[in-house]
């Protein structure tokens, strides 16, 4: 029998979800980047990798203001969001070579967005195979690398 070992998803699946704050909003704000896994600043937006990945390599864009609705952004926003989407989409091509991408946005709780409160763009990177059966019978991903190892591929392409 095979063993998957995935550590970091215990404190996903077995702590209560309460939404304390807002990361897009908190992490920013620190002087943590690499702990935060904040990738990149720009002047309105910053780019950050998932700490709950749908595979590895899963990213998210979001503006520093804290806004609710994606028709709510200033232009300067979306201006920016639209050129760090770019922006990682080319860094991850290089870096992870992947076959696809799937770009979505969650705005509201019944969308999905863990932060409904605040406007951001996933950008989950896809191969042909990437979902199997843990998926399907467990809800459960297996994600192949540890953030750690993905955010420092990506600090290293960006720069």
């Amino acid at each position: 029998m095979d063993h998957l070992f995935a550590p970091w998803r215990m404190s996903y699946i077995g702590d209560e979800k309460k939404q304390q704050g807002c990361i897009f909003c908190d992490f920013p704000k620190e002087d943590n980047d690499q702990i935060r896994n904040i990738l990149f600043r720009g002047k309105y937006c910053f780019v950050i990798l998932n700490a709950f990945p749908y595979n590895s390599g899963h990213l998210m864009v979001a503006p520093y203001r804290h806004v609710a609705n994606y028709d709510e952004l200033s232009d300067e926003e979306m201006t920016d969001l639209n050129s760090l989407t770019c922006r990682c989409l080319k860094m991850m091509r290089k870096v992870l070579k992947p076959q696809g991408f799937n770009l979505g946005i969650n705005m509201g709780k019944v969308s999905g967005a863990g932060f409904d409160g605040h406007v951001h763009l996933h950008i989950v990177p896809r191969w042909n195979g990437d979902t199997n059966f843990m998926s399907v019978i467990n809800d459960i991903r297996v994600v192949p690398e540890a953030l750690v190892q993905t955010y420092q591929k990506f600090l290293e392409a960006w720069e």
